[in-house]
């Protein structure tokens, strides 16, 4: 049986506390190895390797920490196939869409190697003469991330990738459902030749390692993705110790259809966002904003798709849903479709467990569609995180654009529609991170900045030179070689 401790300054590492839990496959409820449980001695363990790493490689010119991270591309596009087929095991995501996040961390490391020679700060002119004045990044210092379940490499790789090539060394704490994942991106660092200590892997639970990495004095950043719940106590915490912090703590994403719209593009557009990965993203479509004029047309093309749609284990190329990854995300989205029945929205297809000789080992929910949801109802205000959608009938773009905006999140948003002046309102108003056009709520590329506003984040960005700005500190300089005291802002003349 595969077992994985953690990795401190270069060595896999066993934790005092002696134990493990299983990692369990949510399509078939094999086991599939056990991964340690650590505890805040190991995290001390791992953030004092970090800090000693940290002071030499910060001195190794940004070109030169590039190349390792060129390396990791390389190896990862290697071992594209192999990876892809753990994390499809491990987490249950179709091969398809596993092979595509793989791609995004290969895609993710190349571009950040190139920002090794694009590390660029300011010169600008000074006011006084002979004086030179300019600005430059710097690194933070040791950053602690924590990651979560769904996107177990992709979202690994937009924080440390950034991180290291701006001159930071990393403690990563990733989540307890896919260990596998985690110790593979970290061999690919071992094998690119990244200097011990940079990469520090803890396994653990978040109240024990992740509050741990919060509170420790020699961490100097915060990156986390997952709950709203969790990432306003990191805040909260973190604020108080003048520790930042990067939050990305998911979304309530909409997809409008206009009257306008061509369907058949819209209804591809929402297929894949609302049931791609099992709707586990924070970017999945979860209320389908629809003009009334098209509505009935809209649910019947939906209905249609919606059944022919293939649920099962992610390893089988012909799969369309996988699993939810376990058996208490099972239950929270069957309480959510209950209440939704409750509160009076109408039950279009799915709404069950599936259960059957074929389902019996994992966690299977079928593909559910709800109509005439109103915008106050629970299932169209919460993250369900599932493969669940609803249709919120409205009459013009100007409420379609209320409705999409009256939720707590503010991530994804996209809009179907021919007409222009619709799609920059559109463009204008939608109060999210990310819009998109005439496309579904998921498909972000790595280069451009990955948040969103309200209850999505604090702010920051991940992925694109944004990231940058997380894990750099500005230093502004000031040469003087006028051989002269001369003072700014005072009047020489």
């Amino acid at each position: 049986m595969k077992r994985y401790d953690n990795y401190i300054n270069g060595v896999w590492t066993q934790s005092e506390t002696g134990l493990y839990l299983q990692n369990i496959n949510p399509a078939t409820g094999e086991v599939l190895g056990e991964v340690v449980v650590s505890n805040a001695n190991d995290v001390d363990g791992a953030v004092t390797a970090a800090k000693n790493a940290q002071k030499s490689w910060r001195l190794v010119p940004a070109p030169e920490r590039a190349e390792i991270l060129y390396e990791v591309a390389r190896i990862l596009k290697e071992k594209k196939e192999y990876l892809a087929q753990i994390l499809t095991a491990e987490m249950g995501k179709v091969i398809a869409e596993a092979r595509g996040e793989v791609q995004e961390a290969i895609d993710m490391a190349y571009y950040m190697a190139g920002e090794g020679r694009r590390l660029f700060g300011d010169t600008v002119p000074s006011e006084l003469r002979n004086k030179f004045a300019m600005s430059v990044r710097v690194p933070v210092g040791v950053a602690g991330l924590i990651t979560p379940w769904n996107f177990p490499i992709a979202i690994a790789s937009w924080k440390s990738l950034p991180a290291l090539v701006a001159g930071n060394a990393v403690v990563w704490k990733p989540a307890s459902e896919t260990p596998f994942m985690a110790a593979e991106f970290v061999k690919v660092f071992e094998e690119a030749g990244l200097p011990k200590g940079l990469m520090n892997v803890v396994f653990g639970s978040g109240s024990v390692v992740g509050n741990a990495l919060v509170e420790h004095p020699d961490v100097d950043i915060i990156s986390f993705t997952g709950s709203n719940e969790v990432g306003k106590a990191i805040n909260g915490r973190a604020g108080s110790l003048l520790k930042r912090t990067s939050l990305e703590m998911g979304g309530k994403n909409a997809v409008t259809v206009l009257e306008d719209a061509d369907l058949d593009l819209a209804v591809d557009g929402i297929i894949w966002s609302a049931y791609g990965t099992a709707g586990q993203r924070c970017t999945a479509c979860s209320r389908i904003i629809v003009h009334e004029a098209v509505k009935e047309e809209l649910e019947k093309k939906l209905v249609a798709r919606i059944s022919e749609l293939k649920v099962g284990n992610g390893s089988d190329e012909q799969v369309d849903v996988g699993p939810v990854i376990n058996r208490e995300s099972l239950g929270r989205i069957n309480d959510y479709v209950e209440k939704g029945v409750q509160e009076g929205a109408k039950l279009l297809c799915g709404g069950k467990v599936l259960a059957g000789a074929d389902f019996a080992k994992g966690h299977y929910y079928e593909p559910t569609l709800f109509t005439d949801v109103s915008p106050n109802m629970t299932i169209a205000k919460e993250e369900i995180f599932g493969p669940v959608t609803s249709l919120i009938p409205v009459k013009s773009l100007a409420e379609a654009i209320e409705v999409n905006n009256n939720v707590e999140f503010g991530l994804s948003s996209s809009i179907f529609t021919r007409d222009v002046n619709k799609v920059f309102m559109a463009m204008r108003d939608f109060d999210t991170g990310i819009v998109y056009i005439n496309a579904g709520t998921t498909g972000a590329e790595i280069h451009l900045p990955f948040g969103g506003t309200k209850g999505t984040g604090n702010g920051h960005r991940d992925s694109g030179v944004a990231a940058l700005d997380v894990y750099t500190e500005w230093k502004s300089i000031y040469v003087d070689f006028s051989g002269t005291l001369q003072r700014a802002q005072i009047d020489n003349k």
